[in-house]
């Protein structure tokens, strides 16, 4: 399957770039259980689409998944966060949210909830 490019904000690269050096670690925990194929299917960290960097994005999938840390649990970051899940959805692309404690406490449970959604969707 080829790779569906997305339009984005050229100047968001160098800041993806940083953000792929400083990830959380509830983002180095889900990326050591999903790099390298190991789900079947290639993931990337901080991609760029539209004006935002979406945490970990499988092109094949159309697949974006965030992981949601304490500064989500605000109100006005929450509705922030939907208005940019609906923008990159609009654009075909599917989203999956995991909490950072989530990610820490079970992330056995994380990566087969992700692996549910992949063979229910491909």
């Amino acid at each position: 399957m080829q790779n569906t490019f997305y339009p984005y904000n050229p100047k968001l690269k160098e800041l993806a770039r940083e953000l792929r050096k400083n990830l959380t670690l509830g983002e180095v925990i889900l990326w050591q259980k999903i790099r390298r194929r190991q789900l079947g299917y290639q993931f990337h960290r901080q991609i760029p689409i539209s004006e935002f960097i979406v945490d970990f994005y499988c092109h094949e999938l159309h697949l974006a998944i965030e992981v949601d840390g304490g500064s989500h649990d605000h109100p006005e970051v929450a509705v922030n966060d939907l208005q940019r899940q609906n923008e990159i959805e609009d654009f075909g692309i599917r989203f999956l949210r995991f909490e950072e404690k989530e990610i820490r406490r079970d992330i056995d449970a994380v990566v087969e909830l992700i692996e549910h959604w992949i063979e229910l969707k491909s």
